[in-house]
């Protein structure tokens, strides 16, 4: 099946989705939020389960490395027998569909399209992260041996008047879909199918600048290596190909949730508690708090540290014109865990652990409490704003920057690349 010729940023697709009443027995939490443990107990007595397909490590020996050749096609071999089952179809036209995600009082709904592989490439697609390779391999493998793009990637786009409009709309109708996980959170999904609909939808992205890869950096990069490999391989240099797209859904980003992610540190790099608490008084103004310290504005910061909670707030502003530089976590880096601490690239030292938001300070506390970690960091949430400004300027935020939240579900939609 061929698509429009026309690349444009976003583009329909017809999805490969649950039959009607299989949802509740297909959707699954994205692949990497889990272990392979895990995994197996969220899948046992679910033969339907996503997770069959997206760590099909879970149907293998329990001493198969989740990166075997068989692991792949074990996987391709599920999914096949989904579709022969009729517990996943395939829309007969390409479509949008509006994807609504609630947990507890917050909801966002965006869109799920096809994203442009070209538009990517050209940064109209923004990133913020760097990417590991072994991660990319993955994904390219898990994509090849599907021949399809399963696991979508959180995009968002400065809020408009258009797709907003098409959104109340269609959510008034009936979904096509709706699953509680077990998490609490409600995935609900409706088809767009209104051709004047679908063509004011292509109107209002291509009209965009761009929109920003908010959750889901090594599914871009993977689609893209796919997209480059094929090309090379059939020389087809002429319309566009399923292959030249990857699977997004786009929120705007007044609805969006950032969450912090927060920091913990093994040792106190052989500095007894005084002695840490004085090394960083030169940067930082040092308060003890009674209570868990979650701070409350850029430039303050909560730490953990031998059965106490301080208030850390910075006495020298941030550098001015440099969007990476003037993120917290950036100035805890710059000014604690680099020269106090000595931790250095915080995707390589052992050291140091990330903790996302979603997890609580209770976790920070239960960290260092328990000896494993000695100090632990609370972190205001990166904003937005501050993400696209660091994608604007063509840079990519420090590691574990972000923590987006609620998660998209695996299953729900799938991207096939025929």
């Amino acid at each position: 099946m061929r698509t429009n010729d026309n690349a444009g940023l976003v583009r329909p697709f017809a999805a490969l989705r649950p039959a009607p009443g299989r949802a509740a027995d297909v959707a699954a939490p994205p692949y990497d939020v889990m272990n392979g443990a895990e995994a197996r107990q969220l899948a046992a007595g679910k033969p339907w389960s996503f997770l069959h397909v997206s760590r099909a490590e879970i149907d293998l020996p329990e001493s198969t490395s989740p990166y075997d050749p068989a692991v792949y096609a074990k996987a391709a071999e599920n999914l096949t027998a989904m579709i022969r089952q009729g517990i996943l179809v395939r829309d007969p036209k390409p479509c949008y569909y509006a994807y609504r995600v609630r947990m507890g009082t917050h909801s966002q709904t965006g869109i799920a399209g096809a994203g442009s592989i070209a538009a990517y490439e050209a940064n109209r697609i923004r990133r913020h992260e760097f990417t590991r390779p072994d991660k990319e391999d993955d994904r390219v493998r898990q994509i090849e041996a599907l021949n399809a793009q399963t696991g979508p990637v959180m995009v968002t786009h400065r809020a408009d008047s258009t797709l907003a409009q098409i959104l109340a709309k269609v959510v008034a109708g009936e979904p096509v879909s709706q699953v509680t996980a077990e998490s609490g959170v409600i995935h609900t999904v409706w088809m767009i199918d209104d051709d004047a609909d679908i063509a004011a939808i292509n109107a209002a992205f291509d009209a965009m600048n761009a929109i920003y890869i908010a959750d889901g950096h090594h599914r871009s990069a993977s689609a893209s290596r796919v997209a480059r490999a094929r090309a090379l391989a059939s020389g087809d240099k002429g319309s566009r190909q399923p292959h030249d797209y990857f699977l997004i859904v786009s929120f705007p980003d007044d609805e969006v949730q950032i969450l912090d992610y927060n920091r913990a540190v093994r040792d106190l790099n052989g500095h007894d508690v005084a002695g840490f608490l004085a090394a960083i008084a030169g940067a930082f103004d040092v308060e003890p708090s009674a209570r868990a310290c979650k701070p409350d504005q850029p430039g303050r910061f909560g730490m953990y540290l031998d059965g106490r909670w301080y208030r850390l707030t910075l006495n020298q502003p941030a550098p001015p014109d440099d969007p990476v530089a003037a993120l917290d976590i950036s100035l805890l880096s710059a000014r604690l865990l680099g020269p106090v601490l000595a931790i250095g690239d915080p995707r390589l030292d052992k050291r140091i652990d990330f903790i996302g938001g979603i997890r609580g300070l209770a976790e920070l506390e239960r960290r260092v409490d328990s000896g494993e970690m000695a100090v632990a960091f609370s972190l205001f949430a990166t904003s937005l704003a501050d993400l696209m400004a660091v994608a604007d300027a063509n840079e990519v935020m420090p590691p574990k920057s972000t923590w987006f939240e609620p998660k998209l579900a695996d299953g729900l939609l799938s991207l096939v690349l025929d």
